[in-house]
């Protein structure tokens, strides 16, 4: 007789399958638009999200379990930034990604290598080392530095060992910024339609350095994620909504990256 935690397992990928024979209709979120139909952006929680465009759904460093993703459609491609607990969670992964399938995640290499053989079974880990390019289930993925700059605190991102990604989808130039604080080569990127920037302390960017960073790279479109401390408060988006300037033809969408379950 099965436990009543294995019914609960089955329950969710139930609907998990569900989800993914839908082929994504319904993804709630914002819609943006490319030159080849909507980008829907759907955040999940802290620094996991979902991406959908073009028939093809993306997932975003996915931890927390089955549960935060059973309504959703399986993913068609996998980006992990690095391997801190709250960005990579094997068990979360073996659970989203179906069997059968080889589908792509896309990793740095302290991530890969701690990825077993039974979920390379159904999977293809793609290494990118920073400045790294590759075309990864019919788009383009760009791996960038993501790393600490302060003194005293490079051992939590140290450089070189991190991703942040540019995606190029329908035309559109999408940067992940992983965990990082306002590097020269976040400064450097140019023609970012939209960017989702981490901002808490101590491990990535105060409100000024995002908004630092904000006014020189001009990013269109700016996605504040990752906005709790360690102590538990969230950053000020307001502040840094006044900080980046109505003037500077940034547009800075806080959502809700913390829901109540």
């Amino acid at each position: 007789m099965r436990s009543v935690a294995s019914l609960f397992v089955l329950l969710c990928f139930t609907a998990m399958s569900a989800g993914g024979r839908a082929g994504g209709e319904g993804l709630s979120g914002d819609r943006v638009p490319t030159d080849t139909g909507a980008l829907v952006i759907h955040p999940v929680s802290h620094a996991a999200f979902v991406v959908q465009w073009n028939g093809k759904t993306i997932y975003v460093d996915p931890v927390g379990g089955v549960q935060p993703f059973a309504d959703l459609p399986r993913p068609d491609l996998v980006l992990v930034t690095h391997g801190h607990a709250d960005h990579f969670d094997l068990a979360t992964l073996d659970a989203l990604v179906p069997a059968g399938g080889q589908t792509p995640i896309v990793a740095p290499k302290a991530v890969a290598e701690k990825i077993p053989e039974t979920l390379r079974a159904k999977a293809t880990v793609k290494v990118l080392a920073n400045g790294e390019r590759a075309e990864v289930a019919g788009i383009a993925v760009e791996a960038v530095p993501a790393y600490n700059t302060a003194a005293g605190r490079e051992k939590f991102h140290p450089r070189g060992r991190d991703n942040g990604y540019v995606l190029t989808l329908g035309g559109k130039r999408v940067y992940v910024a992983g965990d990082t604080q306002d590097t020269p080569e976040m400064r450097a990127l140019t023609g970012i339609d939209i960017a989702f920037l981490p901002i808490n302390q101590p491990y990535t960017m105060s409100v000024q350095e995002a908004a630092d960073a904000i006014r020189q790279f001009r990013p269109k479109i700016v996605y504040p994620y990752h906005y709790r401390n360690s102590d538990g408060t969230k950053a000020d988006l307001e502040e840094l909504r006044r900080l980046v300037g109505e003037q500077s033809g940034v547009e800075i969408r806080a959502r809700d990256w913390y829901p109540q379950r």
